[in-house]
């Protein structure tokens, strides 16, 4: 005694049947899609709580150290060189900051 071949429509409607009891994705073409890694609870708060906060800058440094005497060279140089070119009448110009202050209200003619 031989047992026939299930028909291909009938094990899909199983598997479709499956998914809706079981709360699976159907995925009858058995691409790989991911849904398992996506479903996963998100590891990045627990990595960053793992490592202590950086500090990074020399602003952070003074705002958490203001009795210290914490100096940045490469602001104080540029602080100097702008010095320098505001002498000599090389700096950016001001910023306006009113419509009255910029040139093109203020144009003699």
């Amino acid at each position: 005694m031989s047992v026939a071949p299930v028909a291909r429509s009938r094990v899909l409607e199983l598997m479709k049947l499956q998914t809706t009891l079981f709360r699976t994705t159907y995925n009858p073409s058995c691409h790989r899609l991911g849904s398992r890694i996506l479903h996963q609870r998100l590891k990045g708060a627990s990595v960053a709580s793992y490592y202590p906060p950086r500090i990074g800058t020399i602003s952070q440094l003074r705002k958490l150290y203001p009795d210290y005497g914490v100096m940045d060279e490469d602001e104080e140089d540029w602080l100097e060189h702008l010095n320098v070119a505001r002498s000599r009448g090389k700096a950016p110009p001001k910023k306006k900051r009113t419509a009255a202050e910029s040139k093109k209200f203020n144009k003699k003619r």
